[in-house]
């Protein structure tokens, strides 16, 4: 994307933004400071706390971005709930495009054995295609790191891909939620 400035979503963000800054050659520029005391609001249990922790987490930059084509970067799209709110805020303090680049692949499957990220069907990812998500975060373009790019990133192999390729390290119930799956792996019903 043509752009004037990469902008990572803090802080999960920061090393990919630099990555992506240093090879597309657009400049590394801080839009978005975030608030050290609001903990992952992708993972609070309803839609109208993730909204509220995002509007109280992030705070844009308006001398960074207005009327800036900018280039945000995140490390993942779980349910669109964190993002969609950031572009809003880079939207209301001028940004004049952004492009959106996420740092992993689309997320298509739950992750049973670590972050709680809801069940298949909450997953922004799932059942869409590219432009109608980018139409839905209010970004003017969307781009992922590919599974094979993100295997060459981090440059060790047997890693569990299992939430973007479905291919789980050992059997799950998909019907389960996360809490369910913990219990039968401690034999507790």
């Amino acid at each position: 994307a043509e752009a004037d400035l990469v902008i990572p979503v803090p802080d999960s963000s920061i090393a990919a933004a630099i990555g992506y800054s240093q090879q597309s050659g657009i400049p590394f520029g801080e839009g978005l400071v975030k608030n050290r005391y609001i903990g992952r609001t992708f993972i609070e249990p309803t839609k109208a706390l993730r909204q509220q922790g995002v509007a109280l987490k992030f705070s844009p930059l308006r001398e960074t971005l207005e009327g800036a084509r900018i280039v945000l970067v995140d490390d993942s799209i779980v349910r669109g709930t964190t993002t969609a709110p950031i572009i809003s805020l880079c939207r209301k303090a001028g940004a004049r495009e952004i492009h959106l680049r996420i740092a992993s692949p689309r997320i298509l499957y739950p992750c049973y054995m670590g972050v709680d990220m809801g069940t298949k069907s909450d997953l922004m990812a799932v059942g869409r295609n590219l432009s109608e998500i980018t139409k839905i975060l209010g970004a003017d373009s969307l781009a992922y790191l590919s599974i094979d790019g993100l295997s060459h990133a981090i440059g060790i192999d047997g890693l569990c891909m299992a939430c973007f390729d479905g291919n789980y390290p050992i059997p799950v119930n998909e019907s389960f939620r996360k809490e369910c799956f913990e219990c039968v792996a401690k034999g507790v019903s």
